[in-house]
C-alpha cells in the first residue's frame, strides 16, 4: 500500500493524545507540523518526533505531505483547507469546518473541483457504542424512532480552558464546540436529517466575553423523531449519554460522549433488556484507517465534508434560535 504522509496544522493536545499515536498505529508516516509560535512548534516536534517544523502552512505543503490535518482554531479552517486543497492535498479538518455555511460549503466544492479527499474529524460516529446503535434501530429491533436524547454535559479540562471560552471571534462557546458532535452523532445513529431546532443558552461564568458554557435543546428530525440535547462545558459529574426510544424499544447508552470512555448500550424490549455487543477500537484510528483508504482511492472517510456542513448547520441555527428564542429551520444548502 502506497505510504500516506501527514502534515499536522496546529501543534494541538488532540493530535498529540489522540492523532498521532492513531496515525503512526494505521502505518502513516508524520512529516511535519505547523505552528504560529516557531518556539512552541519546535518543541512540539522534538517531543513527538516529527522532522520537520514551520511557521508557515506554504512551506508545509510545499514538502513530503499527501494529507493535512487541521486542527487550528476555527476560524483559521477554511482558508487553510482551500490552500491545502489548491496544493493538491487531502485534508481532515476539525469540526467546526469553519464559522458559516458559504465558507464550509466553499471548502466541500474546492476540494471536490480538485479531486481530493475532505473529512471532518466527527471521531464519535466511529465509537462501537454508536455504530450497534445504527445497526440495532436500521434492523427494527426498537421499532419506529420517536424520541433521542443526548447528555454531552462535562467540565472543560483546564488545559482546553483557552480560546474556547474567551476568545468568540475564533467561533468559540459550547454550542461550535459540543453541540457539532451531537448534530452529527444524531444524524449517523438516526440516518436522518435535522429539520429544525430550538435552543437557549447559559452564561455560567466559566466562560467570557458573552460566550455560552452551556445549552439545551430540541431538534425535530425530518422522520418527525424529536431529540432533547444537554450540552455544557461547566458540568463535573454528570457524564455522558445517548438514548434513542422507539415504539418497541429503547437503547440506552451510558459513558458514549468522550473518547475516554468505552461506554454500554442496554437494549431494553418488551422481552427483557440486554446490553449490545459493542466493538471497543479506538475510534480515531478508525477514523484514520477510513481516511486513508479514501485518500487511497478505495471508500469515504468516516465523515465527510459534507457531513460537517450537515453538523455546522445545526450548530448555527441553535445559536440563532438562542438569540432570536424561535424555531430555527436548518438549511445546509447542500
Amino acid at each position: 500500500m502506497k505510504l500516506i504522509r501527514w502534515g499536522l496544522v496546529g501543534a494541538t493536545a488532540i493530535a498529540r493524545d489522540w492523532m498521532i499515536p492513531a496515525i503512526r498505529a494505521e502505518g502513516g508516516e508524520i512529516t511535519s507540523v505547523m505552528s504560529s509560535d516557531a518556539e512552541r512548534g519546535t518543541a512540539y516536534a522534538r517531543a513527538n518526533h516529527i522532522p520537520f517544523s514551520t511557521t508557515s502552512l506554504d512551506a508545509l505543503l510545499a514538502g513530503p505531505v499527501d494529507v493535512v490535518y487541521i486542527a487550528t482554531t476555527n476560524e483559521l479552517h477554511c482558508q487553510q483547507t482551500l490552500a491545502s486543497v489548491a496544493a493538491g492535498k487531502h485534508v481532515l479538518c476539525e469540526k467546526p469546518l469553519a464559522l458559516s455555511l458559504a465558507d464550509a460549503r466553499s471548502m466541500v466544492a474546492a476540494a471536490h473541483q480538485a479531486g481530493v479527499v475532505m473529512g471532518t474529524n466527527h471521531h464519535l460516529r466511529n465509537s462501537g457504542a454508536h455504530r450497534a446503535m445504527r445497526a440495532a434501530i436500521a434492523d427494527g429491533k426498537i421499532g419506529k424512532p420517536l424520541f433521542a436524547r443526548v447528555f454531552h454535559a462535562v467540565y472543560l479540562p483546564p488545559h482546553l480552558q483557552g480560546w474556547r471560552i474567551t476568545r468568540p471571534e475564533t467561533g468559540a462557546g459550547v454550542v461550535m464546540d459540543i453541540t457539532v458532535h451531537d448534530a452529527d452523532t444524531l444524524r449517523f445513529v438516526l440516518q436522518d436529517d435535522p429539520e429544525s431546532i430550538t435552543a437557549m443558552v447559559q452564561g455560567a461564568g466559566l466562560a467570557s466575553a458573552g460566550l455560552e458554557d452551556g445549552v439545551m435543546g430540541t431538534i425535530r428530525f425530518k422522520g418527525g423523531l424529536l431529540a432533547q440535547f444537554h450540552d455544557a462545558f461547566t458540568v463535573k459529574f454528570a457524564g455522558t449519554g445517548f438514548e434513542v426510544h422507539g415504539t418497541e424499544g429503547s437503547l440506552i447508552g451510558r459513558n458514549v460522549m468522550t473518547q475516554h470512555m468505552p461506554g454500554e448500550v442496554l437494549h431494553r424490549h418488551g422481552g427483557g433488556e440486554a446490553l449490545l455487543a459493542l466493538d471497543h477500537e479506538n475510534i480515531y484510528q478508525r477514523s484514520v484507517r477510513a481516511f486513508m483508504q479514501a485518500a487511497r482511492g478505495q471508500g469515504a472517510p468516516a465523515a465527510t465534508g459534507e457531513d460537517g456542513v450537515h453538523s455546522l448547520s445545526v450548530a448555527l441555527a441553535a445559536l440563532e434560535s438562542a438569540r432570536t428564542g424561535s424555531v430555527v429551520r436548518i438549511h445546509p444548502g447542500l
